[in-house]
């Protein structure tokens, strides 16, 4: 998700914005926005198909609201065959068509070419031996000294790995992977943990002191 400093991970509020105590990083008041937050933002992603989509969403929703995107993921799953990367890899001039005249998806050429472009180069990646699991968690930033900020204005829109990321998707095949997508994928799919010091998933995860 990628509606706040061009990449970082919050919806779409101001860049220096702090939740007001108690409340949610984002999504609190509207339903699908705050299961997503509760029990998909931040926790560990494994498997191809679940990462191809998660990539593809991030993907989609460059220049979205993330919450565009999230109420039309069951269109997305759909015309994409359930982000079967197997199937998406065969789709042909026939199924774009049929992607760009679909309403109930995000209709952008580029992006929707990306895709199927991405499940090619992961067909590819497979057939080479390797894995998207495998490529992604290699990247995985040390944070054993990590200070969880409090405030949006302590995340990043890109890091260092984010960059290195994007680099060997690209070098592999894949498109529409620049450095911030990368960082909102790595937050999507839980490589890194963002949400705020102050959120309530956070603090359900602290002990009470005794």
């Amino acid at each position: 998700m990628t509606d706040v400093a061009q990449g970082s991970a919050a919806p779409s509020v101001p860049l220096a914005a702090s939740p007001a105590p108690g409340a949610r990083c984002f999504g609190d008041g509207n339903p699908l926005y705050e299961r997503y937050h509760d029990e998909e933002w931040g926790l560990p992603v494994h498997g191809e198909h679940a990462l191809y989509e998660r990539f593809t969403l991030e993907a989609f929703q460059s220049g979205l609201a993330w919450i565009t995107v999230l109420r039309k993921r069951p269109a997305f799953r759909e015309a994409f065959a359930g982000f079967d990367p197997e199937v998406v890899a065969e789709y042909d001039e026939s199924d774009v068509a049929r992607l760009m005249a679909d309403a109930s998806i995000v209709r952008n050429r580029a992006k929707i070419d990306a895709s199927i472009a991405n499940a090619r180069a992961l067909r590819d990646l497979h057939a080479a031996g390797g894995t998207l699991d495998e490529i992604l968690w290699s990247f995985a930033p040390d944070r054993s000294d990590w200070v969880r900020p409090s405030s949006w204005a302590g995340l990043p829109a890109t890091t260092p790995e984010s960059k290195a990321l994007a680099k060997e998707l690209k070098a592999s095949g894949f498109r529409f992977v620049g450095p911030t997508t990368a960082y909102a994928a790595m937050q999507a799919c839980g490589v890194v943990d963002d949400h705020l010091a102050t959120c309530p998933v956070v603090l359900a995860r602290t002990p009470a002191s005794s």
